[in-house]
């Protein structure tokens, strides 16, 4: 009985050494086993004392101490799924958070005209330049811990919180991102736009044809042709496979014909986990990207913040050894003078374009409901 109580023992120290617990829990657990031990002192096999014996056995504390201080561990939490929204956006910096101004030129200068013999030239005219603006605002979240939390967590729960609060920063930024063009504003605006910016059909190679011959169709506010090629569909989660298939494909995949496939290549899709949608009326978007000078999406930034920062408060304490000696910093763990508490905070700073819908140029997007077969 002795040897089973002594190997609890040691079992439970190497798993608190493991988990970096401080030595005085170390000392604590081989003092509570040791007084296991002392009661199961000079109990014998049969003799008349096996009624302490069986008390010992099986009293709540001991089986609490087996099954939640021997057995307690944390298991691995799920893994996020992201959406890469990158190739999506025109990155820009901001210097501060004040509204920015961007003008652009969406127009070329007037066609020439035939001039007789001794004729003059008629005079010209140039566009005004669109003017486009945006802003970056503070994205934050604070958490407080006290310090009998932090150093009761002898499985380490807490000790990934901050790369937690990391990810719930690039968790934001991508609903943020998201919401840009699925949001009811902008899908107005492509919808209110010709038919070359809309359908109701869903994800199909024919579909995505009829998309791509949509934006070769663009014209400048001039209405002259412009390059605009489809280079990304984004998607519901539920359309994964119907846009690896398109691209698998070298006939076109709905049709039992032997027609040649002619969109199976040339574009990416981007799985967006957050669009909603029931099956099958999903949504799907395709966009040309910020290329050829067109911008359908802007992410902003504020200059010198690149990304998500997690900062923790100062511990106002100083351990001193007299009244009027000098002090010296304590570990942080120990939190602030009043309450102990340990805050962090994590935070980050991004905007966008300020008008309704948030659609930089509508010329760069199009929209499909998925509500048609």
């Amino acid at each position: 009985m002795r040897r089973i109580t002594y190997t609890l023992s040691e079992i439970r120290k190497e798993q608190l050494r493991r988990a970096k617990a401080p030595d005085k829990a170390i000392v604590e657990v081989g003092e509570k086993f040791a007084w296991l031990d002392r009661q199961i002192d000079g109990i014998g096999v049969d003799g008349g004392n096996n009624e302490r014996l069986a008390e010992v056995m099986t009293s709540a504390d001991f089986t609490y101490a087996i099954q939640e201080f021997v057995q307690r561990k944390s298991l691995p939490g799920y893994e996020r799924k992201g959406f890469a929204f990158e190739p999506l956006v025109y990155n820009d910096t901001v210097p501060n958070f004040l509204p920015v101004t961007r003008y652009q030129n969406r127009c070329g200068v007037d066609d020439l005209e035939y001039v007789g013999e001794k004729g003059q030239a008629r005079p010209g005219s140039v566009h005004d330049a669109t003017k486009r603006q945006w802003q970056v605002w503070r994205w934050e979240k604070q958490y407080d811990f006290s310090y009998e939390a932090l150093k009761n967590d002898d499985i380490g729960y807490l000790e990934n919180v901050a790369e937690l609060m990391g990810f719930a920063a690039r968790r934001t930024l991508e609903k943020y991102v998201s919401r840009l063009y699925t949001n009811a504003a902008s899908i107005a605006q492509l919808t209110g736009a010709s038919v070359l910016h809309w359908t109701n059909g869903r994800l199909t190679s024919t579909r995505i044809s009829e998309a791509r011959m949509a934006f070769n169709q663009r014209t400048d506010d001039c209405s002259e042709p412009i390059n605009a090629t489809l280079n990304y569909i984004v998607i519901h989660s539920g359309l994964v496979d119907v846009a690896r298939q398109i691209q698998a494909s070298e006939l076109v995949p709905e049709l039992a014909t032997n027609a040649a496939n002619v969109v199976r290549t040339g574009w990416a899709y981007i799985e967006d986990p957050y669009i909603t949608g029931v099956s099958p009326n999903l949504p799907w978007w395709a966009f040309t990207g910020p290329n050829y000078g067109i911008i359908p999406l802007v992410l902003a930034r504020l200059q010198g913040m690149a990304g998500p920062m997690i900062v923790r408060k100062r511990s106002d304490i100083e351990a001193v050894t007299s009244m009027l000696g000098a002090g010296r910093p304590v570990d942080p763990i120990l939190g602030d003078f009043d309450t102990g508490n340990v805050v962090l905070k994590v935070m980050d700073v991004w905007g966008t374009y300020v008008s309704t819908g948030n659609l930089v140029d509508v010329d760069g997007a199009y929209y499909s409901s998925g509500t048609a077969a």
